[in-house]
């Protein structure tokens, strides 16, 4: 069977991967000049992990990465919540911190182990089903037939929009901005910490790396934002972005198929935009494989929905600018302060979400 992956990200190099240790080898292709230098997504769930430790990637991302061990929840100076990170009846305890262009690149090494190597400055430019196959043209001219295309190439996904797949949903008006950064003497290193600055206006700290910080906000300066001193060494990445919540209405047509953010997007509340990736990559090689490839449009269409829903849910909420609705996540927290079994499912769902 001759596969085409679009999109050499986690998504699409989890696929190869997959695909790989079964001994079906894809043809993966990125328009990009190089694999990625920039952090991007930061956190690797328990699950993923499980996905991967198939293929051996996970003992090295766990070697690299950081464990998130606590998260402490502040209303302004207030310390609202403070709850341990870890759950017994997962493959890891708790949440793992790394950048994302390290996670890219132990997953790219996997896969050259297994003959597979990246196709950088490819790009996608069209394709057509014809008969039992898909026609494809690249930008270096090249015409070649497949049995499958799937489309991991991001967002603004070439093949999604060439398959004419419906992308519904909504962005955000807010601007949201980011920064990664080494400190010097920061007291918490593998605490993720979340302050509502004030109302309708949150930034969060995620421990990535030795010293090295991941800082969101739904603000135009999230260092400046952050309430707390910080001692910054280097800054190694800033910047702002828009945030979309979006899903395709199918992620697959005819032998077209979509995974990652070319199938869904949603905020970066939750943490779960690569690690749903990761799940969508899993799933469609494991349908591949077993001949199921009808199976993995709705299967990963009602979890995609359920945790971007729930995700939805954590954003508004903690976001929240109405009087109601920021005295009803006190109330959580206070509750959750107070009684150790909400403390302690909390933490569990947290880990295991």
């Amino acid at each position: 069977m001759k596969i085409l992956i679009v999109g050499a990200g986690p998504t699409g190099l989890t696929l190869a991967v997959e695909l790989a240790r079964r001994n079906l080898i894809a043809k993966i292709i990125d328009r990009r000049d190089s694999a990625s230098t920039l952090s991007r997504a930061v956190g690797i769930t328990s699950r993923s992990l499980e996905i991967l430790s198939h293929s051996g990637v996970s003992e090295r991302l766990i070697k690299e990465g950081i464990p998130i061990q606590s998260a402490c929840l502040y209303q302004g100076n207030h310390l609202a919540l403070s709850l341990p990170l870890h759950s017994d009846s997962s493959y890891f305890p708790t949440i793992l911190g790394l950048p994302q262009d390290r996670t890219e690149k132990i997953l790219a090494d996997s896969l050259s182990s297994m003959g597979v190597t990246v196709e950088y400055q490819v790009a996608l430019n069209k394709f057509q089903e014809e008969g039992q196959s898909v026609v494809t043209l690249s930008s270096n001219g090249k015409e070649e037939e497949f049995d499958l295309i799937i489309g991991a190439d991001g967002i603004h996904s070439t093949v999604r929009k060439n398959a004419n797949i419906p992308y519904y949903g909504f962005d955000l008006p807010e601007q949201w901005s980011i920064a990664d950064v080494e400190l010097d003497g920061w007291p918490y290193p593998q605490t993720f910490t979340l302050v509502q600055v004030k109302p309708g206006i949150v930034v969060v700290s995620v421990p990535i790396g030795k010293n090295r910080y991941r800082f969101v906000g739904n603000c135009e300066k999230v260092l400046e934002a952050f309430p707390m001193p910080l001692k910054i060494q280097t800054v190694h990445r800033e910047g702002v972005f828009k945030i979309s919540v979006r899903q395709a209405k199918y992620f697959s047509k005819g032998r077209v198929f979509l995974a990652g953010d070319a199938a869904h997007c949603h905020s970066p509340v939750g943490g779960r935009g690569m690690n749903l990736g990761i799940a969508d990559a899993a799933e469609l090689a494991r349908c591949i494989v077993e001949n199921n490839l009808d199976q993995y449009s709705p299967i990963r269409q009602r979890e995609d929905k359920r945790v971007i829903d729930i995700t939805e849910h954590t954003r508004k909420l903690v976001t929240a600018k109405s009087v109601v609705a920021r005295i009803a996540f006190s109330t959580i927290l206070a509750a959750a302060n107070h009684l150790p079994l909400i403390k302690r499912k909390i933490s569990q769902f947290v880990v295991e979400f």
